[in-house]
Parts: structure tokens; sequence; C-alpha cells
């Protein structure tokens, strides 16, 4: 019972005095229809209950996948943990620190999920930007109930691109350019520039190698021109004059 009335605490407005993200209450950058059926849900109430940010690990730890609502518009247990983080507001530190970690991919997706919902637009893109790097293989439940492969760099890149991730409608994200303009973001360089810097030069010698080829294609061709029409008046061209 006080789990449920810590859980209605947190989902009412009227007297809320806690922390706000975004000038809000941390539980309403999920929608109203999510929110009651993450609380309404059975992982909610048995995984969810009494859990700390190290507690927490050892849920996401255990996590297979990750999607937003599927089937009859049950939330997965990823979803719920969004909400579970939303409560507990860890310091940056320590959602760094999900991020990086190497061994629990959909804690690292979490902690990414939940940066893209609570941090400034600056710190999203610096933030999430070094993990398009990243391609470790994860399973996505979808709304069907189905599933479906993707990648790490793919789920990033939807969070970075997207307004709509995991059934939650996500605050819009200035333009990157914008923030460049603004001196807010250094110029990005993609990882792969040397390697398409590469390729343009090799494509660049063989345009050259082509250009040369035809050339001496056609000196050729004029050189034996030249020896028939001399041999056609009864002499032979020197080519030295």
């Amino acid at each position: 019972m006080s789990h449920q009335a810590d859980a209605k605490r947190l989902l009412d407005d009227r007297g809320y005095s806690g922390t706000t993200i975004h000038d809000i209450n941390p539980a309403h950058l999920l929608e109203k229809a999510v929110r009651d059926r993450i609380t309404e849900s059975y992982y909610w109430k048995e995984q969810c209950f009494a859990i700390n940010e190290a507690t927490l690990c050892d849920r996401a730890s255990a996590l297979t996948f990750y999607g937003g609502t599927y089937g009859s518009q049950k939330p997965t247990p990823f979803l719920c943990l969004i909400l579970k983080l939303l409560q507990l507001l860890p310091e940056k530190g320590i959602v760094l620190e999900y991020l990086h970690q190497p061994h629990f991919k959909y804690l690292s997706a979490l902690a990414a999920f939940y940066v893209r919902l609570t941090f400034e637009p600056k710190e999203v893109y610096t933030t999430l930007e070094p993990m398009l790097g990243d391609w470790r293989k994860l399973r996505r439940r979808t709304r069907e109930g189905g599933w479906r492969l993707s990648y790490m760099d793919q789920f990033v890149d939807e969070l970075l691109t997207k307004e709509r991730v995991c059934a939650t409608g996500l605050k819009k994200l200035p333009n990157r350019m914008v923030l460049e303009d603004l001196g807010q973001l250094e110029v990005r360089v993609s990882p792969l520039g040397e390697e398409i810097e590469g390729l343009d030069d090799d494509d660049d010698v063989q345009e050259v190698k082509a250009e040369t080829d035809d050339e001496v294609v056609e000196v050729n061709g004029n050189s034996n021109g030249h020896r028939e029409v001399d041999s056609r008046n009864g002499t032979e061209s020197d080519d030295s004059n």
C-alpha cells in the first residue's frame, strides 16, 4: 500500500514540490496513459518496489530486450525502469556511469533514453553522439508483440532524430546546426571522415589514371593512322619527325 501511495504522489501534480525536469514533474515526461499502465503492471508492483540506484542496476542487467508498450498496451520492463529512474532522479555522474559501463547493454540503453528525456539539448548531443559508434546488438519488442533486431547506434540515432521512441513523446530537440551556429556545439567530425577522404583520394587517382590511359590510346591511334596514310603513299612515316 505504501508503494502505491508513493507512486500516486509521484504522479499527482497537486501539491508537488519536488525536483522538476524541464519545469515539470519528472514523471510527467511520460504520457499519462503510459504512466497508468506502468503503475498497474505486475513488473512495476513486484520488481520496482523499494529499489534504489544500485539495485536498479540488477533489474537492468536482467533485461533481454527494450521497447515501449506491446500487445494490449502492456508496458515493457524497460519502460517501467524509465519511470523508476524518473522517480529516483539519480545524479548525473551515476547516469553517465550507467551509460558508459561496458557489461550491460540494456543498462546503457536505459541511461541513453533517460539522458534524452532529462538532459539539456547541448548535453544530449555531446553525451549521446559518441554512442553512434556502438554497434552492440539489441532486441526490440515491437508494438504488435513481435521481435526485431536493432543496434545501439540505431537506437541512439532514433533518440537524436525522432520525436517519439518507445511509446514516449520526446521534447523537440533543436537541430544540431542551430546549436553550432549559436556556438554551443563544435562541428561534429564523423568517425568515418578519414575513411571517406581515403575513398575520395582513391577515386581521384582512378580518374587521373583513366584520363592518362585515354590519352595514351588516343596517341597510339593517331600514330597508327599516320603509318596507314604513309603506306598508302608508298612511304613509311618517321616517328622521330
